[in-house]
């Protein structure tokens, strides 16, 4: 099993993230991120992989990959499309610094799901941004 990571541009947090899949699904099933490159390692992806994503410089969910397939963007140009579960799984809050485009995640460094119901820290976002930045270096969030 093997997982891939990605930074969540242009979302303020996981509302913001399960409203904007919700009108994705809708509008053009299934539920899937668009991307530009294919994982070379699919089948590993597939036996229980998930997708993590990155919130605002810190890992805060999971998605399960379903498929992997061949995709096209809205102007027809091809691309790759990463299936996924609707259910927005929550993780222990990790900080990760920024990269480009997704990456493998290898499940022993993959941060563990939250107990159902439990809710992550609320209200982080209006601490300052140095604050918060200084309680993710020491992974205090």
């Amino acid at each position: 099993m093997l997982h891939l990571i990605k930074l969540c541009v242009g979302v303020k947090d996981p509302a913001d993230l399960a409203a904007w899949q919700a009108l994705r699904a809708r509008q053009d099933p299934p539920l899937r991120h668009q991307t530009r490159m294919m994982p070379k390692r699919v089948e590993e992806l597939l036996e229980g992989g998930s997708l993590y994503w990155v919130i605002g410089g810190v890992i805060r969910l999971r998605q399960r990959l379903l498929d992997v397939r061949d995709d096209a963007w809205d102007d027809g140009s091809p691309c790759c499309g990463l299936v996924l579960d609707p259910e927005l799984v929550p993780v222990e809050l990790r900080p990760q610094k920024p990269f480009q485009g997704w990456r493998y995640l290898d499940p022993a460094a993959a941060p563990p799901d939250l107990p159902r119901g439990t809710v992550p820290a609320a209200g982080l976002e209006k601490l300052p941004p140095a604050l918060r930045d200084q309680l993710r270096e020491l992974c205090l969030i």
